[in-house]
């Protein structure tokens, strides 16, 4: 049996291997460079950081080259960037990286407001290069097989969606805790619950948001009741307490728990309205991001230019979502 990371060796002479580059390289990227190995015909030529020391020690671990500046970067002759810094810079690497005719798997949130991704995908469809927000789940196994699933054996359409996770003790100097960098728990960790509010009922229609700032200026924990096409979601998100990570889905035939973390999902259960129960279990690898980078770089050879499992307009309502959230708690990063 071939193992992945053979593989991935094999594929670096093939002609149509994705060569990568990253920006960034801290926990993230670490795990995006792991998951390449398990991505066919894909492999990392070049790296970039602002601590040198830091882009050497991940090149000598994960291989690829690295570059002296960004701008060096881009013009390596890497055919995509996946974008792994602090989110207050992924606009200014993107917009960048386009217009250099690069592709851009970009870490969520994409951008920190709305405003700032219409720049992005305007950037995007001006220089026909592919844009996506790297959201993981709906790439995953379990939550393909689970739409499948409910496809071939509906429970109908989902009118509740409830998820949430909530992470203390965080550290002082985390960026998640930093208003510099945009950070905080909507933005953070409540982006992975808006996303699976819009996956399954639709764009947002109005949003009522409850929760608090903590010392730093940035949001540790919010409570979101939304009004979406489809029906209603209750999300929560924090950085201050502890709490599940699961997520559920219910619809007049029956109700899906997908468990935690759901955002790395890999168990379902299903029970319908008739009684039955079904269970559905499916084991990911390499992490889990191998899975929207593998997407992704069939995107690019099928000459795509944005990805029908995550389009611009997904992303795009769900960075409203998280800009209405943060205005009802009174939270603006600088410039906005």
């Amino acid at each position: 049996m071939t193992t992945a990371t053979s593989t991935s060796k094999q594929d670096t002479a093939s002609a149509d291997t994705i060569r990568w580059g990253i920006v960034g390289t801290g926990r993230i990227a670490r795990r995006f460079a792991q998951g390449l190995a398990y991505v066919p015909r894909a492999r990392l030529a070049a790296l970039w950081s602002r601590r040198p020391e830091s882009a050497q020690a991940f090149a000598d671990e994960f291989g690829g080259r690295c570059e002296a500046s960004f701008e060096a970067l881009l013009a390596s002759g890497i055919d995509a960037l996946y974008i792994a810094t602090v989110q207050d810079s992924h606009a200014d690497y993107a917009i960048a990286a386009l217009q250099a005719g690069v592709h851009v798997l970009c870490e969520k949130p994409a951008t920190i407001n709305r405003p700032q991704l219409e720049r992005v995908v305007d950037a995007a469809r001006a220089a026909r290069r592919l844009f996506m927000e790297a959201m993981k789940p709906p790439f995953y196994p379990l939550y393909r097989k689970l739409r499948a699933h409910l496809n071939d054996d509906p429970i109908g359409a989902v009118g509740l969606v409830r998820a949430g996770c909530s992470v203390p003790g965080v550290p002082d100097d985390h960026p998640s805790l930093s208003f510099a960098h945009a950070g905080g728990a909507l933005l953070d960790i409540g982006i992975y619950e808006i996303f699976l509010a819009v996956d399954w009922l639709g764009a947002p229609l109005d949003v009522q948001t409850l929760g608090r700032l903590g010392p730093s200026g940035v949001d540790t924990f919010a409570s979101l009741n939304s009004r979406h096409e489809h029906g209603i979601a209750q999300l929560f998100c924090g950085l201050d307490l502890h709490g599940k990570g699961d997520a559920l889905l219910m619809a007049k035939g029956g109700h899906v728990t997908i468990h935690e973390p759901w955002w790395n999902p890999s168990r379902a259960t299903i029970r319908y309205a008739d009684g039955r129960v079904v269970e559905l279990d499916e084991p990911f690898e390499g992490g889990g991001l191998n899975y929207e980078t593998a997407h992704f770089c069939e995107l690019i050879r099928a000459g795509q230019l944005e990805s029908p499992l995550m389009p611009h307009s997904k992303s795009l309502q769900m960075i409203a979502m998280a800009d209405a959230a943060r205005a009802a708690l009174g939270l603006k990063f600088a410039g906005e």
